[in-house]
């Protein structure tokens, strides 16, 4: 744990709320520590009870994403005037709603920390005070807590927990909410190895219901690997094969019929037929092809560090499947970014 991140995290909320009350310090503490794991109604309810309260904020409240001390941010309802939808949120409080096997000794850790500011001063209250604050919360069996009615009638906090990996695609959201009150849209997820394309793709899929596809299943068969193609922008995968079976037919509001390739038997699978909701989503490297760019509708570059690439790599490949991404892959994709400019040209660069 980065106690030091603890004591800047807790100074900032002293600053921005000089009315904290200790309930609501140990509130911002059990929040950092288990997210909205102790309430995660359905997406339906969620999406209900967001609407009642959207009735007394003020409409002119920016809209303000706060971080927690943790895997957690608090992101405020007046996000929801940035063109996000009220269910697309819901959908994301949902997604963030997970157990916290470590939560409680995160918590006690984060305790301390705010206990040795109060000596410090620099939390404005009493150690007696939160010393029985915080006893009082361990005999009630440690609940979640409301903000005390101080917190409430000063602050009017009005705001949702959610997943920190999800907040730098609140723009994104947002732009397709808008875009699908018009229509279809196609979305195209581009990115490096191990930029969370995939991870991105199966969040829109949980919020939206929609049909995604993956660069991944169009990998080149045998006959194609010749040191021509791999000269070629983009070579590393059978892109006509995807226009044809995939792009093509959405662009006619047609049902897709498409075969998956193998990697264990290096052939092509049995054909699958899928008919596109509303939204579609591509995931993968060299979906924004310039070959292929102009089917999209919208499209996002996730766009990640050399060193957090590489640490993702490696924890969740052998060491000989690593060094494929180093020595192999990864160089293609270089290589395909700089030559097409394929961060340039999407809609959205998110870094992660």
């Amino acid at each position: 744990m980065n106690n030091e991140n603890t004591r800047r995290l807790l100074t900032e909320q002293a600053q921005a709320y000089p009315n904290m009350q200790i309930r609501d310090l140990l509130k911002y503490l059990y929040q950092s520590a288990f997210g909205c794991e102790h309430m995660a109604p359905d997406p339906q309810k969620a999406a209900g009870m967001i609407r009642a309260e959207l009735e007394e904020i003020s409409p002119d409240q920016p809209p303000l994403v706060e971080p927690l001390d943790g895997e957690y941010s608090r992101v405020h309802l007046s996000c929801l005037g940035e063109g996000l939808r009220v269910e697309t949120l819901a959908g994301l409080f949902c997604a963030s709603a997970r157990q916290e096997p470590d939560g409680m000794a995160a918590m006690e850790e984060k305790i301390s920390v705010a206990r040795e500011l109060i000596i410090r001063g620099t939390l404005p209250f009493s150690v007696c005070e939160f010393d029985g604050e915080v006893a009082e919360w361990r005999a009630n069996g440690c609940p979640a807590l409301r903000h005390s009615e101080i917190f409430r009638a000063q602050y009017k906090p009005a705001y949702r927990v959610i997943s920190k990996d999800y907040v730098p695609f609140l723009p994104l959201l947002a732009r397709i909410d808008q875009m699908l009150q018009r229509g279809r849209v196609t979305l195209a997820i581009e990115g490096g190895s191990a930029s969370g394309k995939t991870t991105l793709g199966e969040l829109l899929e949980r919020i939206y219901g929609c049909t995604v596809f993956h660069m991944d299943d169009f990998f080149l068969r045998p006959e194609q690997r010749i040191p021509a193609r791999y000269a070629e922008v983009g070579g590393n995968v059978d892109r006509e094969r995807f226009l044809e079976e995939v792009l093509l037919p959405l662009a006619e509001h047609r049902p897709v019929v498409y075969r998956k390739f193998d990697c264990a038997t290096q052939t092509l699978g049995a054909p699958i037929q899928v008919h596109p909701q509303r939204l579609t989503v591509i995931e993968g490297a060299y979906s924004m092809h310039p070959e292929l760019a102009h089917h999209y509708d919208l499209s996002v570059f996730l766009d990640i560090s050399p060193a957090l690439q590489k640490k993702r790599i490696e924890k969740r490949n052998t060491p000989p499947m690593a060094k494929r991404f180093f020595d192999q892959w990864i160089p293609l994709e270089t290589a395909y970014f700089t030559q097409t400019q394929a961060r340039r040209r999407c809609d959205l660069s998110i870094s992660i």
